[in-house]
């Protein structure tokens, strides 16, 4: 896996990355300082706000980029992407009402998903080798799982030695190298096609219209359910599973998640060679299904005592990391091996709009059921859900034989083009 660092053009991307992540890791948590600072005791509902504009920023903004922007290089997108989530994170320190923060962080995630499409896309034209191309996106699916174990590890040793709000100059800092590196870089120009001058509305649907004609991607688009069903249920009610029916402390919370880090990890380092050696029909199934169990196990966890519960949860969890990024890591390969290449961009963009769809309706579900109900009933309805979307993926791929997901319906893509 690593040998695919030795391109370059890659090694500074993945950096960038990097780089962009940590600042935005930093920013997530010095938000939650922000928040209390200006609302006390309602600081939850501010940071549920700014989790809702994230998501429909993502929603909304990544495609009508994809369609606004498409005559522009993927350099000069990324670097003013950067640019502008810089100038934002040192505007943030300033603010002295809440709705500054919504302000500059609704401009904060329109840059944010304007950057990682093109970045998704860009990847598999640096790297045309298809196994060069699985290794980036499990060394780019890594990079999230490091950001997450690393963020406040770095946080804790900033704030000994600076305030809490100088915590957004090191995410400006983060966004500016991230943006000196990809400057910096020459990467392959993206040439006009008959879809860059197509009318703006055929444009904009353009990447939904290829992944919903596509149909190996319509499998993915059922299994980005699955994770959003079982993802939300760890993100929503961990800290309630772990503080309430378990009794254990803040350490024990920090533990449970990184449980479910440490699964990624493994899932991420794992993937490459099982979908060399599998295909990545049956990886992407195996992995959707895996990441639907571990929730039904809740129920187990809660009914154990003490620290024997709180060791279920976490091995519940780290089973759950595995399958979630078995399912991230191949789907860039899914979609470069379906959608020409000019069309990658568009495609990306409409992936990650409505993956994070799946996740603004799965959040509340699993706060709601969880409030209503019971944690464990709550647990039990969510991996439901991610079951039936992890069976829907193999029904829509009943067809496919094959262990590849290679070799669509040709006619269906040309149909959804403009």
């Amino acid at each position: 896996m690593l040998t695919t660092l030795r391109n370059s053009r890659f090694r500074r991307l993945l950096v960038s990355h990097v780089l962009a992540l940590l600042g935005t890791g930093l920013a997530t948590i010095a938000l939650g300082f922000v928040a209390f600072d200006l609302a006390g005791d309602q600081s939850g509902s501010v940071l549920g706000t700014v989790l809702a504009i994230k998501m429909l920023c993502f929603m909304v903004v990544a495609p009508l980029a994809a369609a606004i922007l498409v005559r522009l290089q993927p350099r000069t997108v990324m670097v003013g992407s950067d640019v502008l989530r810089a100038a934002v994170a040192l505007g943030l320190p300033f603010v002295s009402n809440v709705w500054h923060v919504y302000a500059l962080i609704v401009v904060l995630y329109i840059a944010s998903a304007v950057f990682t499409p093109t970045f998704q896309a860009t990847i598999p034209r640096v790297l045309p080798d298809d196994r060069d191309y699985g290794n980036a996106l499990a060394l780019s699916r890594l990079a999230y799982d490091v950001e997450a174990l690393m963020s406040p590890v770095l946080t804790g040793i900033l704030l000994l030695v600076i305030p809490t709000q100088h915590l957004f100059f090191g995410t400006a800092m983060g966004f500016a190298a991230s943006a000196l590196l990809i400057g910096s870089l020459v990467l392959p120009k993206v040439l006009p096609s008959e879809s860059h001058d197509a009318p703006f509305m055929k444009r904009l649907t353009l990447g939904s219209r290829l992944l919903f004609a596509t149909p190996a991607l319509r499998g993915i688009f059922a299994l980005q359910l699955a994770l959003a069903g079982s993802g939300s249920f760890v993100m929503v009610q961990t800290v309630a599973l772990v503080r309430g029916p378990l009794g254990a402390d803040a350490t024990a919370v920090a533990l449970a998640l990184g449980a479910m880090g440490a699964g990624s990890i493994c899932g991420a380092l794992s993937s490459p060679a099982l979908v060399a050696r599998l295909g990545t029909r049956r990886v992407l199934l195996a992995a959707g299904v895996l990441v639907s169990l571990p929730p039904f196990g809740v129920p187990l966890a809660l009914s154990i005592d003490g620290a024997s519960g709180l060791a279920v949860l976490a091995a519940l969890w780290f089973v759950l990391g595995i399958g979630y990024a078995g399912v991230l890591t191949p789907v860039g390969q899914v979609i470069r091996a379906t959608i020409p290449e000019p069309e990658l961009p568009a495609v990306f963009a409409a992936q990650f709009s409505l993956a994070h769809g799946w996740w603004l309706l799965c959040y509340p579900l699993a706060g709601w059921l969880g409030a209503l109900t019971s944690l464990g009933t709550a647990a039990v309805v969510l991996a439901g859900v991610s079951l039936v979307a992890a069976l829907a993926a193999s029904f829509i791929w009943r067809d496919m034989t094959r262990g590849h997901l290679v070799g669509d319906d040709d006619r269906m893509i040309e149909d959804a083009r403009p």
